[in-house]
């Protein structure tokens, strides 16, 4: 099965697509390209990755296809359209038409309004993306959740999946309500959950790999095995750990059950399934 690493970016400072990140990160305030992460591809035998949005421009997303049509390994791209914006309809039918175009990733964390996704013009998008069957990234907190379990009670067939894991603040041993609600959020079976970016919610500088355990173990007993994906969120993840590290802590922190199979799944066919790469 096809080994994918289903979340990660890329950008040019140069191109000005980006206001994030900033020059006060230095560790991630350069140019991120392709061959860039390609020997740590090589190293963990991920043939694909999934390249998602880190502006919120349409122009940016131009910029990611481009990258995707001349990159063996780039198997989708995440894009980025004002899904609030009368322009949609006619933006999506042209991204779409696009085969390395595989999905929408509203930057919801970053909106002054928690509520956002529940306006009705932004509904009228989400009716479309259900009636394409394109699938949509949330980048969210935990106190966005009551309301994606709304949205997703109206558009209960809307394929999604959660980035991050909603980002619950591990460094602060965030439990309530993070956990109770990603178990409903789990009942909606169109739904998956990234195991990615977990590692920049926890302490930067002092995480442990079993900081992890109890919300990784979670998110397996409600997703199950076949609707979480794994993703390194590189190179976001260099704020807090290595590509090598994020990949141990996933490793370290799988129950004990899972089997070669479902290892394939969460490493792969899911997000092969889920993206339709």
């Amino acid at each position: 099965m096809m080994r994918i690493d289903a979340h990660q970016h890329f950008w040019k400072l140069s191109e000005n697509l980006n206001d994030w990140p900033t020059a006060d990160l230095p560790s991630i305030y350069r140019d991120f390209m392709p061959e860039d992460i390609r020997e740590h591809l090589h190293k963990h035998g991920i043939e694909k990755t999934v390249v998602v949005q880190a502006a919120p421009s349409p122009e940016e997303t131009e910029f990611l296809l481009d990258l995707a049509a001349r990159t063996d390994f780039i198997g989708g791209v995440v894009g980025w359209l004002d899904l609030s914006s009368e322009q949609f309809p006619a933006q999506l039918a042209t991204f779409k038409n696009n085969p390395k175009f595989v999905g929408i990733r509203p930057m919801l964390q970053n909106l002054e309004d928690d509520r956002w996704i529940l306006r009705d013009d932004v509904k009228r998008s989400i009716s479309l993306l259900v009636e394409y069957d394109i699938p949509l990234d949330l980048l969210i907190f935990p106190r966005h959740l009551p309301y994606i379990i709304e949205l997703l009670t109206e558009y209960p067939t809307l394929r999604a999946v959660i980035d991050h894991c909603a980002k619950p603040a591990i460094g602060q041993r965030q439990w309530t309500p993070w956990a109770d609600l990603m178990a409903e959020i789990a009942s909606f079976e169109s739904v998956m959950c990234k195991i990615s970016g977990l590692v920049t919610e926890a302490d930067h500088r002092s995480w442990k790999i079993d900081d992890f355990k109890p919300y990784i173990h979670h998110l397996i007993k409600c997703f199950g095995t076949d609707r979480i994906m794994f993703g390194s969120d590189w190179p976001v993840c260099l704020l807090a750990a290595q590509y090598d590290e994020v990949v141990e802590i996933v490793l370290e922190n799988l129950t004990d059950e899972m089997t070669v199979k479902d290892m394939n799944s969460l490493f792969g066919g899911n997000a092969q399934k889920f993206y339709r790469l």
